[in-house]
């Protein structure tokens, strides 16, 4: 199993206690920094961490910052991840049997190193329940999927009165295609063109 782990400086401690884990336990760990409890942007290594867990080039993803919260925020935004924050065990238990989450985050600054390596052996030696579970991961997906943009679809062009009031006065096309979304005081106004 390929692990892609990352933290910003209040998890960098933690962080380094738990590859240490993962390694010893024979998993392969791809780290994504930082590399010191220097001061530093979360995102900026969450971020390529999540990436790779959803590119598919790894198999689970261990996010640390302070309180795991603003690391799950950024994985959940990911394709193909379910982030979770745990602070037990019994919470990183759930986290798989119920929601078979893919990426783990921590909080540095409020759990313990010898907790946080129980509670990612945990994580990861608990399966994924499926049945009923199965079902309503599904339904999530399928939200998920209506809420957040694939990567490479950009936002649709919204024509307004105002817009062919501007094209008007500049003496300018305006471009339509499939992706044109067209207000509806827009259609009342062609349709008083007839």
């Amino acid at each position: 199993m390929k692990i892609s782990i990352a933290s910003d400086h209040a998890g960098f401690d933690m962080k380094c206690v738990v590859k240490d884990f993962l390694i010893k336990t024979g998993r392969d760990v791809e780290d994504f920094g930082t590399g010191s409890a220097e001061s530093v942007d979360y995102s900026d290594f969450i971020y390529p961490a999540a990436e790779a867990l959803s590119k598919g080039s790894v198999d689970r993803a261990i996010l640390i910052d302070g309180a795991g919260y603003p690391s799950s925020g950024i994985a959940g935004l990911f394709p193909g991840v379910s982030a979770a924050v745990c602070f037990d065990t019994v919470c990183a238990s759930l986290a798989r049997q119920h929601s078979n989450t893919n990426a783990l985050c921590l909080g540095g600054k409020l759990i313990g190193a010898l907790l946080a390596t129980e509670i990612v052996r945990v994580w990861l030696e608990t399966e994924f329940l499926g049945g009923k579970y199965a079902r309503r991961l599904e339904k999530t997906q399928k939200i998920k999927e209506r809420l957040l943009r694939p990567a490479g679809l950009f936002p649709r062009k919204v024509v307004t009165l105002q817009d062919i009031r501007d094209a008007f006065e500049n003496r300018e096309s305006i471009v339509l295609d499939e992706n044109t979304i067209i207000t509806p005081s827009v259609m009342d106004a062609i349709k008083n063109l007839r």
